[in-house]
C-alpha cells in the first residue's frame, strides 16, 4: 500500500514538473495560478426605496456586491449622508452609522459610499402605516395590449397559487379600458381624466365605468397606459386640461386632476403604471426624454405618501433606468410591445406589487426595478 502511494506521489510530481517545463512559461503553472480580480460592482442599500413614518428612526445597511457575486456587509465602514437632513438625517458617529431619523414629511435620497463606490435609495416620510384590506378584496386590471402582455405572463396562476398558499381570496379580473368600440382605443392621460372626472357620475360615458361604478364593485383599481403615452410632443406654454395633445403641461393638469378625484374614494386603493416605453427605432430621442420627464415627475412629485394611490414602475423595468424599451424586452426592435420572456419576468412583480397594496406593506415596499414591488 505504501509502495502504492509513493509511485502515485512520485507520478503527479513528475507530471507537474514537465507541464511547468514544457512551451512558454505563461502556458504552464504560472497561467494556472493567474486569478480573476475581485472588485466592488455595487453598493446596495436595506430596504430599498422604503416609506418611513415620521419620528421614527431606522437602522439601514449597505452591501457591497463584488464581481464574483459576493457580499459584504460595510454599514460600519460606508459614509453616509442624506440629500435633506431636515427631511431625513442619517448617522455617520462611531456604532451608529447608517441609523435613519424620520424629521418631517417628504422624499430624499440616501446615499452610502464604501471604497469610492456610491449606493442610493429613496426614502420618503409619510405620516402612518397602512391597515390591509381583509382576506377577500376584488380587484381589476384596466389596460390594452401591453397590459394583456403581462397579464398573459402569468397573473392569473399567480394569484391562484398565492390564494391557495395563504388561505385569501384575492379575486382579479381584467378588462380593456376603453374599448376599441364605441369610446375608441386611448388610453392616455386625456381618456381617464375625460371619462372619470369630465364625465364623472353613476353613469357610464360612452359605455364606460366612471369612478362612481368601479369603487362599487371592486376594492383595488389598477389602470395604465400603452406605450404611445411616450409619443410626448414639446410643451407649447399655453396648457390646456381638455386637450388630447400629448404634452407634458396637459399630462399634468389631467394627472393632479386624477389624483384629486381618486381621493374622493378613500375605501378603495389605486395602482398607477408608469407609462410603457417605446423601442428607440420607433421614437426620438427628445420624445423618449420627454417621456422619462414626466414618468419621474409622476414618481417624485405627482405620488403624494400616505394616501390611497400607489405607483408600479414599469417604465423603469422596461427602460432599465434609460429611455427606451430595451430591444432585449420588446416584441422586436420595432414593436414596442414587451416580449413573452420579459412579460413571464415581471408578471410575478405586479402580482406582488398589488399584494402588498392589499396587505398594507406598500409603505415599505416601493416599485423598484431589479426587485419585485
Amino acid at each position: 500500500m505504501k509502495k502504492t502511494m509513493i509511485k502515485t506521489i512520485i507520478c503527479c510530481f513528475v507530471l507537474l514538473f514537465n507541464f511547468g517545463c514544457k512551451g512558454d512559461s505563461s502556458d504552464g503553472v504560472q497561467g494556472l495560478i493567474q486569478t480573476e480580480e475581485i472588485v466592488i460592482s455595487s453598493i446596495e442599500i436595506l430596504p430599498t426605496n422604503r416609506i418611513f413614518i415620521v419620528d421614527q428612526t431606522y437602522q439601514l445597511q449597505a452591501i457591497a456586491h463584488f464581481t464574483n457575486e459576493s457580499t459584504l456587509e460595510v454599514t460600519e465602514n460606508a459614509t453616509w449622508e442624506s440629500s435633506d437632513s431636515s427631511i431625513a438625517g442619517i448617522e455617520n458617529t462611531s456604532g451608529n452609522e447608517g441609523l435613519l431619523a424620520c424629521l418631517t414629511l417628504g422624499t430624499v435620497t440616501i446615499n452610502a459610499t464604501y471604497e469610492g463606490i456610491q449606493g442610493s435609495t429613496v426614502i420618503t416620510v409619510a405620516e402612518e402605516e397602512q391597515i390591509p384590506l381583509g382576506e377577500n378584496i376584488k380587484i381589476i386590471f384596466l389596460h390594452h395590449s401591453t397590459g394583456q402582455c403581462i397579464w398573459s405572463g402569468g397573473v392569473p396562476g399567480w394569484f391562484s397559487e398565492y390564494n391557495a398558499e395563504h388561505e385569501c381570496n384575492y379575486e382579479i379580473s381584467e378588462q380593456d379600458f376603453p374599448r376599441s368600440s364605441p369610446y375608441g382605443w386611448k388610453n392616455y392621460p386625456y381618456d381617464y381624466w375625460n371619462i372619470w372626472v369630465n364625465h364623472a357620475g353613476d353613469q357610464t360615458y360612452i359605455e364606460e365605468p366612471t369612478l362612481e361604478i368601479l369603487t362599487q364593485e371592486y376594492d383595488v383599481i389598477v389602470w395604465k397606459h400603452c406605450f404611445p403615452v411616450s409619443s410626448i410632443l414639446p410643451d407649447t406654454g399655453s396648457s390646456d386640461i381638455g386637450s388630447e395633445s400629448k404634452r407634458i403641461e396637459n399630462y399634468k393638469l389631467q394627472y393632479d386632476a386624477l389624483k384629486t378625484k381618486m381621493k374622493e374614494f378613500p375605501g378603495a386603493r389605486f395602482i398607477v403604471w408608469t407609462g410603457a416605453a417605446l423601442v428607440e427605432n420607433a421614437t426620438t430621442e427628445e420624445q423618449a426624454q420627454r417621456s422619462r420627464m414626466f414618468f419621474d415627475w409622476v414618481k417624485t412629485q405627482w405620488d403624494d405618501p400616505g394616501d390611497n394611490i400607489y405607483i408600479w414602475d414599469f417604465f423603469e423595468l422596461e427602460t432599465d433606468g434609460g429611455i427606451y424599451l430595451k430591444n432585449e424586452y420588446a416584441a422586436s426592435s420595432s414593436d414596442s410591445h414587451p416580449n413573452a420572456t420579459f412579460s413571464q419576468t415581471v408578471a410575478p412583480y405586479f402580482c406582488q406589487r398589488i399584494v402588498d397594496v392589499v396587505e398594507g406593506l406598500s409603505l415599505i415596499h416601493i416599485s423598484e426595478p431589479t426587485r419585485p414591488y
